[in-house]
């Protein structure tokens, strides 16, 4: 738990000036518990002395003060840690790109980087809470050690109790929340998958055997979540046992020294009360269990933040054609030259996608050097690499509060997203639509081909060096799929084009084919010069044939 530990404390820093006021809050509404009992005992033997009333009424305001300020600094303390969490967990999921979404499940996702950093959130102030309550319980013990001794061992005794009980409630409780926040997390990422395939399902009249699927998971879930209240009043019922047992025995050594002429009667009512304050240390259980579950949540946390987030550099790209070359990588050796057209082509696994990835460095390479007019594309600044590769996938995800929005990604005018649409064969039918460019995104009608269509435009418009498509025109019918080629083959010509596609058409266009098998480049050449491999031809033909079926 040594990261999980880190990481709350982490936020805790992260909270600005809360969880600091949350415990002088907490502090000063603890000194005047403490003070209350003897100044109370001193009015008893005093019989009710002005100066001692006026400092019982000063207590008095100084715990409801500091009260009132732990109130106010606890709901601000847990806010601005959770808001930290979360931003933190956000940037690390964008930040680490394909990776991320190839070790959790989306839904697993969510769950951690909502509720989880929900709940790393309010570990500061379950700590600073659990802590503020030793202070009166230091105190107590301090006072009755001066009061006498004895009551001291009697006190001391109980809490020590107390607090093997609250640490073994930690360690249980931490384990059992683990796991339930697990099985949380594993019926979420069910629930994105369902939700994905809502259509399919629908239409597959599939939805009690989808929401069984779903909900399998729930027994465990309940399982785990009744250990957990078992644990919680079991520890409760201990804790709390020993509260009369203190009271009692110092009650009862406290009038045996009264009997004996050892204390007064003002010092018995201190003595009784500062069992009580000790005794409330048991009141910290359920800021142990706040803070166990937040220890849990903060292991599941730092997980997604140990993925790590490529790293970029300040070098920009020089002049140049734009042509790539893959150095010792997993896939291969490779040169694109600059200005050309590409086709990647395989069989599904073949490792397409893995080379449309490391090309334009959606993900580095675990061996070699990927490079673009020479520079290595780690060492490019984000803002010169990202200016200079276009992408453009099989299922596009478009951003943006509008259409023209979505093509330009914020960083395009007006005029270069309509030439863009232009020339991924999309302006036809956003001028159709209500309000053409400026129709709201949410609300445009748009088919899985004319949402392809507008990923390629976006990737049209941004590409200035080179331009990846990822199977991003399989769901393009042949005429719009014609005049993608066309725009690609003489359009871009000052612009590398590296293209993955299943389609015999789109390989014949192209000035070459790398030919991918078994994850690493098999071959390299012209259509017509693979053509003559029957496994070659096989890739299409399979393909082909999956698409009349």
């Amino acid at each position: 738990m040594r990261l999980a530990d880190r990481l709350a404390a982490r936020a805790a820093r992260r909270g600005g000036p809360w969880p600091v006021l949350l415990a002088a809050g907490a502090t000063a509404a603890a000194a005047g518990e403490l003070a209350l009992p003897t100044l109370i005992g001193g009015t008893i033997d005093s019989r009710g002395a002005a100066g001692w009333l006026g400092a019982c009424l000063a207590a008095v305001a100084v715990v409801l003060g500091g009260e009132c300020l732990a109130v106010w600094a606890r709901g601000l303390t847990g806010a601005r840690a959770s808001a930290w969490v979360r931003r933190a967990v956000v940037r690390r999921l964008l930040g680490a790109g394909p990776d991320m979404t190839r070790r959790f499940p989306p839904g697993e996702l969510v769950t951690r980087a909502g509720m989880n950093a929900e709940e790393v959130g309010r570990a500061p102030e379950a700590l600073v809470s659990a802590v503020a309550l030793l202070v009166p319980t230091a105190g107590a013990l301090v006072a009755l050690t001066l009061i006498d001794p004895l009551l001291t061992l009697a006190l001391g005794a109980g809490v020590a109790a107390i607090l093997l009980v609250l640490r073994a409630f930690l360690r249980a409780g931490g384990t059992l929340s683990g796991a339930y926040q697990e099985t949380q997390g594993h019926i979420a990422a069910r629930l994105v998958d369902a939700l994905g395939g809502a259509r399919t399902i629908a239409a597959a009249g599939t939805v009690e055997r989808e929401a069984r699927r779903v909900l399998e998971p729930l027994p465990r879930l309940r399982a785990h979540g009744a250990e957990l209240w078992r644990a919680t009043a079991t520890a409760g019922v201990r804790a709390g046992v020993m509260v009369p047992v203190l009271e009692v025995a110092v009650l009862a050594c406290g009038g045996w020294l009264l009997a004996g002429g050892r204390l007064t009667i003002g010092e018995l009512y201190a003595a009784a009360r500062y069992a009580v304050l000790g005794a409330a240390l048991s009141g910290a259980l359920g800021y142990v269990g706040q803070l166990a579950r937040a220890r849990s949540a903060a292991g599941r946390v730092a997980e997604v933040l140990d993925v790590p987030v490529l790293g970029y550099g300040t070098r920009r790209l020089p002049e140049g054609d734009g042509t790539l070359e893959l150095r010792g990588t997993p896939v291969g050796d490779l040169v694109v030259p600059g200005g050309s057209v590409t086709a990647v082509a395989g069989r599904s696994g073949s490792g397409k996608s893995a080379l449309a990835e490391l090309a334009g460095r959606l993900r580095d390479p675990a061996t070699g050097v990927v490079l673009l007019d020479g520079v290595p594309l780690p060492e490019l600044s984000r803002q010169e690499l990202r200016a200079a590769v276009g992408y453009a996938f099989e299922r596009p995800v478009l951003l943006g509060e509008t259409v023209g929005a979505a093509i330009g990604m914020g960083g395009i005018d007006g005029g270069g997203a309509e030439r863009a649409a232009r020339a991924a064969g999309a302006d036809g039918f956003i001028g159709r639509l209500p309000r053409g460019y400026g129709t709201a995104l949410a609300s445009a009608p748009l088919s899985g081909g004319e949402r392809q269509r507008l990923g390629l435009a976006r990737a049209f418009a941004r590409a200035r060096r080179l331009l990846v498509l990822d199977d991003a025109t399989s769901s393009l019918d042949t005429v719009t799929e014609r005049q993608v080629s066309r725009a690609l083959t003489e359009q871009y010509g000052g612009c590398t084009r590296l293209v993955v596609t299943h389609r015999v058409a789109t390989a014949a266009r192209a000035d070459r084919v790398v030919w991918m098998e078994d994850g690493r480049v098999r071959a390299v050449g012209t259509h017509g010069e693979l053509w003559s491999e029957p496994e070659y031809r096989a890739v299409f033909e399979e393909r082909h044939f999956e698409e009349r079926q």
